[in-house]
């Protein structure tokens, strides 16, 4: 527990960082952290501003010294595995980034099932379900991690979130379950979350099966747009306002020749089914860091996704404009924080 001194210092920290006064900020947690060494709150504090403000180098030393003093706190437990996930430290950081669930409030938390949880056991001849994990892009994302379990000769059973049940159904021979109020599920052996595939069968995006692993029909006409624009993502994401695009910078793509918005606002897409067969017929899609990005990465298409610096997610790295994750992705890093006038600028460069 923290002294009402140690507090009222982080709370200043804090303060700063409010008002966009990010240097300052980590000025503070710096000292505060390096005056207790031995607290938690101080080391926390510290770690979770700099993984933050995407410095997860920086941030680690201060994770693993607040992990090392209080081990079972889920917070901390979780900030630090999307440090050492950033980093590409997969051993460490999938245990670590499973504590997601051990968090209050989880948008959605961990099922109780009447099975047991699978823990990397062969699966051969034995139906394995996979629970959605909490995004659109993650469940996307996760889904090659599967791909090896039935080559293995695992029967899969798939629930996902019902946008992505019609994309999911035509591209596994497996059974898909669209999670809504009232599931009827299959009668499995055991069952994992999907973020929890990589960690349990030790893979990696280097080791894991390479997109494409989505496919689609196109409906694009001919002479019809060769580029998709997705500047938003969904507004309910606690790092929205950093991640979509400020609208006159969106705008400014979109007013590229031969650009289509592809928000279901505008393109009247039902699910990511309808969006996959929109992209299908693309040459290129933009788009910041949500569902789309990883939709079209996932189908192989090129896309280029446009990254903030504040709340950078892990699977992104550090640095670099290659992922393992999308080897078909460009990734455009703002130049400074909360700069994307100069990620645009430098999409519009590259698009000649």
């Amino acid at each position: 527990m923290a002294s009402a001194f140690l507090a009222q210092r982080i709370s200043a920290a804090y303060a700063e960082l409010a008002q966009s006064r990010f240097g300052e900020a980590v000025r503070r947690l710096r000292e505060i952290a390096a005056d207790h060494p031995q607290s938690h709150e101080a080391q926390q504090a510290c770690g979770a501003v700099l993984n933050r403000l995407g410095r997860a180098d920086l941030a680690e030393p201060f994770l693993r010294a607040a992990h090392a003093i209080e081990p079972a706190d889920a917070e901390t437990k979780v900030t630090l595995g999307f440090a050492l996930l950033a980093q590409q430290n997969y051993a460490e950081g999938w245990p670590l980034y499973e504590a997601r669930y051990e968090l209050g409030g989880a948008q959605r938390p961990k099922p109780t099932l009447p099975f047991p949880e699978w823990r990397g056991e062969p699966l051969e001849g034995r139906r394995l379900l996979i629970w959605p994990d909490e995004g659109i892009g993650d469940q996307i994302q996760f889904l090659r991690f599967a791909l090896p379990l039935q080559a293995d000769g695992a029967d899969l059973a798939v629930c996902c979130s019902l946008p992505l049940q019609r994309l999911f159904a035509a591209n596994l021979s497996a059974f898909v379950v669209a999670l809504t109020v009232r599931v009827e599920l299959p009668q499995p052996d055991c069952w994992t979350m999907s973020g929890f595939l990589p960690g349990r069968l030790g893979l990696t995006p280097q080791t894991a099966p390479a997109p494409p692993y989505l496919t689609a029909t196109a409906t694009r006409r001919v002479g019809g747009p060769r580029l998709g624009v997705m500047g938003r993502g969904n507004p309910q994401h606690l790092n929205d306002a950093h991640r979509s695009l400020w609208p006159e910078q969106a705008q400014r793509l979109l007013d590229v020749p031969g650009a289509l918005d592809l928000h279901p606002d505008s393109t009247g897409a039902q699910d990511f089914a309808d969006t996959a067969a929109i992209i299908a017929g693309l040459d290129l899609v933009i788009s910041v860091d949500t569902s789309v990005a990883h939709l079209a990465a996932a189908m192989g298409k090129p896309t280029w996704i446009l990254l903030p610096t504040i709340g950078l997610d892990w699977r992104w790295g550090l640095s670099g404009e290659q992922t393992a994750w999308y080897p078909a992705a460009r990734l455009f890093r703002q130049p400074r924080i909360n700069d994307w006038p100069g990620v645009v600028d430098a999409v519009i460069a590259a698009l000649g």
